[in-house]
């Protein structure tokens, strides 16, 4: 069966040309200048936007009582 409303070969790129994929950007964390994500919590030290959010050391903390029971 021939196809009777055949998007041309331009349509179908131009449609896909929103399909790539980008590169994270990341940002220098104010509290301890390592690099973060942009919008996202420093996985580091917890905090965002200049206030702590988690507790880093808490978390790291009950990961190691979980690894060790």
């Amino acid at each position: 069966m021939v196809i009777r409303m055949r998007h041309t070969r331009a349509h179908t790129g131009n449609r896909r040309s929103h399909h790539a994929l980008k590169a994270k950007t990341f940002a220098v964390c104010t509290n301890c200048e390592q690099p973060k994500e942009t919008h996202i919590v420093c996985k580091n030290c917890g905090f965002y936007r200049g206030r702590k959010v988690i507790d880093v050391v808490k978390k790291v903390e009950k990961k190691q009582a979980k690894k060790k029971a």
